[in-house]
């Protein structure tokens, strides 16, 4: 799924001349090529020349990329729309002295200021990006576009979606291809974070892989999603890959499509139309129809949503208003007992499903974090209880716990480089560390909540909360294969259960 080796940037001076224009800088880099700064010689117009090229690739991989860099070349000079970026020359190298740079293909385009996942980055996550509806009705008007004349972008995320003063752009056009009536075919690689459920059960032919529009719907949605959220992607799991497998499980019915919990109601069902479970449910809204909802969206006046809390789609089925009042959770103005001045527990939380006891051994400075953690999954097994549960046989709740023989620290005991694929900030203050008991507990109970979604697509579905138990502290690999829990942590996971006995009485 990853695109091929990225080769490293050709080393063009500055002033190097391409056609009307003089190359200034490299700008970035990337598999299709590089992309460097320019200006137009006649009247210092600023200039982007993107280089494609296939010099350093294998022969297999040669073949596709120049079979890309065709279509690529064929889009870029046929789109015309203000939300695609303009192609202004396409230009073939002619350098006998610069053998690295003779015959390769240069396009000349539009330079923008930043990308939207610049944007993204540079913003509070949870915070809508300033002006979100006016970049959203970009998108979808570029889309609409290519759609309506035939196109497949192929590859939409926020870094190939360009700003500039006012525009959006639509750009990197590599893997953007042309219906052959319902699909088209293009080789198997992308964002893993975009790209649809049904892309990872498509076979890939001698033409590649089966592409069609409504995979830019989905991936729509997820951009979306990410703009009014300031970059919250809206499936679990602290790397792409657990992203798209937490996607996969949505689709297939075994795990629900939980949106952040901040959207208004009218932007939530469009997403959620956006990502429907499958090509077939998906193909009822098009382009054209998104587009001009996206536009009514953003000319209409601003709603919130009073109150805030989760709300759960589940892959062909309603929103289950029930769940969501059974899960809404009420805090109290200051977090704090005004007379003894320490914290206090959530006045509602025999509200919430598997909520910790009041007079249990958790510590109350913890209660809360527990209970919001639990919140970040959907799964009926993962409870604040049973996150409990699991941290008080980890660790005994001690924030400094360590085993150094096992390389596992923290609350949560968690071992660093573990950490680092799954982390989740917790806390909001923008880091995340595995010794923070916020940072701690809330990548455990994404982690638990796609360690039960693995056990239960692999027809695992007794005792789940012993399996995730077993998982965590081995690995969902270990458990599959046994069946069952391992024999090896088996005190381990008796403990567990007993602790979450008595926190569920």
């Amino acid at each position: 799924m990853e695109r091929p080796h990225t080769p490293p940037p050709l080393d063009i001076p500055a002033g190097y001349r391409i056609a009307d224009w003089t190359v200034q800088g490299l700008i970035g880099s990337g598999s299709w090529g590089s992309v460097h700064a320019a200006e137009r010689i006649a009247d210092g117009a600023p200039a982007a020349v993107k280089l494609l090229r296939t010099d350093l690739l294998t022969p297999g991989q040669r073949a596709s990329l120049e079979e890309l860099t065709r279509q690529e070349v064929r889009f870029s000079e046929e789109a015309d729309h203000p939300n695609l970026v303009r192609t202004h020359a396409v230009v073939t190298l002619r350098d006998p002295d610069r053998p690295d740079l003779d015959g390769v293909t240069a396009l000349v385009m539009d330079r923008a200021e930043r990308s939207l996942q610049d944007l993204i980055a540079a913003g509070p996550p949870g915070t809508p990006l300033p002006d979100a509806g006016r970049l959203l009705a970009g998108v979808a008007a570029g889309l609409a576009h290519m759609h309506a004349h035939g196109w497949v972008h192929a590859d939409l995320k926020p870094a190939n979606i360009l700003l500039g003063g006012d525009a959006v752009w639509l750009a990197d056009f590599g893997l953007t291809v042309e219906l052959e009536g319902t699909h088209a075919y293009i080789p198997p690689i992308g964002s893993l974070d975009h790209v649809p459920p049904e892309w990872w059960s498509e076979r890939t032919g001698v033409r590649g892989t089966t592409v069609r529009q409504t995979a830019d719907i989905w991936a729509f949605g997820v951009v979306a999603h990410q703009v009014l959220t300031g970059g919250l992607h809206p499936f679990p799991g602290g790397t792409a890959r657990a992203r798209a497998l937490a996607a996969q499980a949505y689709a297939n019915g075994s795990a629900p499509l939980r949106l952040d919990d901040s959207l208004e109601m009218e932007w939530r069902k469009l997403i959620g139309e956006c990502l429907a479970p499958d090509h077939a449910s998906r193909a009822a809204l098009d382009a054209a129809e998104l587009s001009r909802r996206v536009r009514a969206l953003h000319a209409g006046p601003p709603r919130r949503r009073p109150v805030r809390r989760p709300a759960v789609l589940f892959a062909g089925c309603a929103v289950l208003a029930g769940a969501v009042t059974a899960l809404a959770l009420v805090l109290p103005p200051s977090g704090r007992d005004g007379a003894a001045g320490e914290p206090k527990a959530p006045a509602s939380s025999a509200a919430v499903a598997g909520a910790v006891p009041a007079d249990s051994d958790v510590p109350v400075a913890l209660r809360q974090t527990i209970t919001d953690a639990a919140k970040r999954c959907t799964e009926e097994e993962v409870t604040p209880a049973l996150l409990a549960a699991m941290l008080k046989a980890e660790s005994g709740f001690d924030a400094k716990a360590s085993r150094p023989a096992t390389d596992e620290h923290g609350i949560a005991m968690w071992t660093p480089a573990v950490f680092r694929a799954w982390a989740v900030d917790g806390d909001g203050d923008g880091r995340k560390d595995h010794m923070s008991p916020p940072d701690a507990i809330a990548t455990m109970a994404v982690f638990t909540c796609w360690l039960d979604q693995r056990f239960k697509q692999s027809g695992l579905r007794e005792n789940l909360p012993a399996l995730i138990a077993a998982g965590y502290r081995t690995s969902d690999k270990a458990v599959i294969e046994t069946g069952g829990v391992p024999q090896q942590v088996q005190p381990h996971v008796d403990e567990v259960l007993a602790n979450l006995r008595a926190y569920t009485r």
